[in-house]
């Protein structure tokens, strides 16, 4: 059996009888990342949008959480490690304090960062003598390799500082909103992989919008693209799946497991976006001994729990939730740029602004075929 190429998808998606807009929406930073580095924007019909969602766990990790982490590392006697994105994501505080964990780090905080829980666990059996904790942002693709280490055992001196999310529910936010702003949705495979593509099924079932899960190459995009645009054209829904090399049905079932027995679900605050229902993850009582939030002072500020708004002209959390494009935002290029970012958009490698930056898409695009704002 020959396999399609990218060119083959594109043939296919150009011969299409397609509406005269389509807006397709992806819920991940890899896939954007794919999409632009690829090019694949300007390679689709120009009646296609693709939309980048909230698909970045740096950008929507709420700002009391990591001021915690940044107030944990300066004032207790332990190591803080976090993946390396959130060093640089800052805090909305006065000029002479610590804005990021990486300034943090500077006046004098034991800051590192980590790759993996595994290596998180690594530091903290090399320093017995001294609490490690693992500052734990993500959604369920890097929480799952938390709660596996809850489950298998994990060193005595080693508390976790979770700021877990799920995927699922700020789509569903938005296509309950009733603007949601996409006609079609293009599911992450990597979060397919370990919750199972049935996790998805409620695009289709309740909302009559086609669905298609996709890896990350060009081909497994357009695959998915072409799915999405031939059921809104037959008028045929369904949630396909595009990626069955690696995303099967039920997912990883261990990794589910080892999430349902280490975490609850909780209601969570998205930051530039507020509290999403049932959109969190929470250590739970079993393992409490190894929550940060348990073991040592608060440094909470309730003041910072303003549905986590992000820095003054900073239209980050617009971005995240698709209702415009990265250069679009105010500040986008000009007061922030990757060395020097406002916003957390800018910082991660998973960030929409960061990544177009990246690519060069760096001039203000033309609001009659692309803004959001007024979907």
């Amino acid at each position: 059996m020959t396999v399609a190429t990218a060119r083959d998808w594109l043939q296919r998606i150009h011969a299409l009888p397609l509406p005269p807009r389509v807006k397709i929406m992806n819920v991940c930073g890899g896939h954007e990342r794919s999409i632009t580095m690829a090019g694949l924007r300007s390679a689709l019909p120009d009646n296609v949008e693709l939309v980048p969602g909230p698909g970045c766990p740096v950008c929507i990790c709420p700002e009391e959480d990591i001021f915690e982490a940044i107030q944990l590392s300066l004032h207790e006697d332990i190591i803080l490690v976090a993946y390396g994105d959130m060093l640089r994501v800052p805090v909305n505080v006065r000029r002479c304090e610590a804005r990021t964990l990486e300034q943090a780090r500077a006046k004098g905080g034991d800051v590192r960062p980590v790759s993996s829980p595994q290596e998180a666990a690594r530091i903290a059996r090399d320093n017995a003598d001294k609490p490690v904790i693992f500052f734990a942002a993500g959604f369920e693709t890097t929480t799952a390799p938390a709660a596996a280490l809850l489950v298998e055992g994990i060193p005595d001196n080693l508390f976790i500082l979770l700021s877990g999310r799920l995927t699922w529910p700020a789509v569903a936010m938005l296509l309950e909103s009733g603007s949601p702003g996409f006609d079609a949705l293009v599911a992450p495979g990597h979060v397919a992989t370990i919750m199972g593509p049935e996790e998805w099924q409620f695009v289709v079932e309740r909302h009559d919008i086609p669905a298609a899960v996709a890896g990350f190459t060009a081909e497994s995009l357009l695959a998915a693209m072409y799915s999405t645009l031939r059921q809104l054209i037959e008028g045929r829904h369904f949630l396909d799946n595009c990626y069955p090399e690696v995303v099967k049905p039920g997912g990883n079932r261990a990794a589910r497991r080892q999430l349902q027995q280490a975490m609850d679900v909780t209601d969570a605050n998205w930051r530039g976006v507020g509290i999403i229902p049932a959109s969190g993850f929470a250590i739970n009582e079993q393992f409490r001994a190894h929550d940060a939030r348990q073991a040592f002072p608060s440094y909470a500020d309730d003041a910072r729990k303003r549905a986590g708004e992000m820095p003054p002209g900073c239209d980050c959390a617009s971005v995240v939730l698709g209702k415009i494009y990265p250069n679009e935002c105010r500040l986008f290029g000009a007061a922030c740029k990757p060395r020097h970012p406002i916003g957390p958009c800018m910082v991660s490698d998973e960030g929409a602004c960061r990544i177009w930056w990246s690519a060069g898409m760096r001039e203000p695009v033309v609001k009659a075929k692309h803004s959001q704002a007024s979907a």
